[in-house]
């Protein structure tokens, strides 16, 4: 028995050596990863992570948003077992397969009303490519070729790609890259805790959505369409939007014809209580990205879904090359397309939207207390989606320094607590799978609170 102890031991410590030697991971700064042992994952099973070590962590990020029922489900597993006994993969360039098919129809069900399209890629960066060259094509298909820049939001993040970094908003990660950037129109995102106006929601009146309105008016001319995260803007901290504010948005992209991509790479699949984050204002936006919880948090897999309208306006003689000239070798991977229809499954069969309902009030309940401590800020929270923003001081609202790594400094003490998030920056982050039982809810919510006590005086 000590002699295999020994020995799963120096595997440990060898795969710990390797990683250090081999691996660039992403987001991270390699000098500080190379001074600290790695966490190396082994296996997991429902919220939990296993490392190399044996030791048990709460996943209490859905390993980066994309877990939903937990890890090893057993219908998903048992989805892919079937569809790797026929076959792996094949294109979709002049070729189709039968769970690519399936699951375009599935998800044209149930997308908002009127997205009856689907174009496959590989993640929400592409998910979200594929919609601005679509939007830009659209118009220059229409003889409206001035229609080519793209109104976004202050801090958004829409992925890594040069077209997503492009509309993303967040400079800490896409300034650098400006000069490859193609040039948008940026307006402020709704972050009411920290109002550019210096306004105060709800007596504000939304001014904020009106400053967007006055925009689209005089320069629709030039707008081919407008990105938005929906109701969450994800990566800047959970930043939730008031009610109401997309549905205007929706609107006045309607009255001057400029297109709306919904980016609910985060929001979609149950995170913010509907399947979609547009269905809390009853909103349909002429594209919606998709991918992180699509397959559960299986396979990587993305989707873009848009009109009919839009896909007829690239239909045309082959000479007059209106083609979508755009795809990728492992678009409808028939893995990845198994997997999310098994998702989509569990869905219906065990009620999920039904049953999160409860998880969320129970969240709302139990995160109360952590607003009280000196140095949050604010709780925000849609669905199972809560950002915890760590202030210096709370009268003032006055933030943490960024070299300060409060955030960081509260991650690691929950992971000494058996729990595993990654902030943003100063914001505390918690969103873990849709299927966590209460009582483990309820726990990772208290470590959130000991490890702020902790780092946080």
């Amino acid at each position: 028995m000590k002699k295999k102890k020994n020995s799963a031991l120096r595997e440990a410590h060898q795969l710990e050596a390797e990683d250090q030697r081999y691996i660039w991971h992403p987001f991270t700064q390699m000098k500080e990863w190379e001074k600290e042992t790695p966490l190396i994952i082994r296996n997991g099973m429902g919220p939990y992570l296993i490392d190399i070590h044996g030791n048990r962590y709460l996943d209490g990020t859905s390993s980066i948003w994309v877990n939903l029922h937990g890890h090893r489900k057993k219908e998903i597993d048992r989805a892919l077992i079937s569809q790797i006994s026929k076959i792996a993969h094949t294109t979709l360039l002049g070729l189709s397969n039968i769970p690519a098919i399936e699951l375009a129809k599935r998800l044209t069900k149930i997308a908002p009303k009127g997205l009856v399209k689907v174009f496959y890629s590989d993640n929400g960066s592409t998910a979200i490519e594929v919609a601005l060259k679509m939007a830009f094509q659209y118009w220059q298909l229409k003889s409206r070729p001035q229609k080519k820049k793209f109104l976004s939001f202050i801090n958004a993040y829409h992925g890594d790609t040069v077209g997503s970094t492009s509309v993303g908003g967040i400079d800490l990660f896409h300034k650098r890259f400006e000069p490859l950037l193609f040039e948008t129109v940026r307006v402020p995102y709704p972050y009411c805790y920290r109002c550019h106006l210096n306004l105060t929601y709800p007596s504000c009146g939304m001014a904020c959505v009106e400053e967007v309105e006055t925009l689209i008016k005089s320069r629709h001319d030039e707008l081919a369409a407008i990105v938005i995260e929906p109701r969450v803007q994800a990566a800047s901290g959970i930043v939730v939007s008031p009610p109401g504010y997309l549905a205007r948005i929706r609107k006045v992209c309607s009255d001057y014809d400029v297109l709306m991509i919904a980016d609910e790479v985060a929001t979609g699949f149950g995170r913010t209580g509907k399947m979609f984050a547009c269905e809390h204002e009853s909103v349909v936006p002429d594209f919606i990205a998709l991918a992180k919880g699509i397959t559960g948090g299986y396979l990587p897999l993305a989707a873009t879904l848009t009109t009919r309208s839009i896909y007829d306006t690239f239909l045309g003689d082959y000479a007059e090359f209106k083609t979508f000239f755009y795809g990728h070798s492992y678009t409808g991977n028939p893995l990845g397309c198994a997997a999310a229809l098994a998702n989509l499954r569990i869905f219906e069969k065990e009620k999920i939207m039904t049953k999160v309902q409860a998880k969320i009030h129970l969240l709302s309940r139990i995160l109360k207390a952590l607003q009280e401590h000196k140095h949050v800020g604010e709780v925000r929270q849609c669905g199972m989606m809560v950002g915890i923003e760590l202030v210096k001081d709370k009268k003032t609202k006055q933030p943490y320094s960024l070299v300060e790594k409060k955030g960081l400094q509260v991650a690691l003490a929950a992971r000494k607590h058996g729990m595993l998030i990654r902030p943003l920056g100063n914001v505390v982050v918690l969103l873990p799978p849709l299927s966590t039982p209460n009582p483990i809810l309820a726990r990772m919510v208290q470590i959130i609170h000991r490890s702020i006590q902790e780092e946080v005086l």
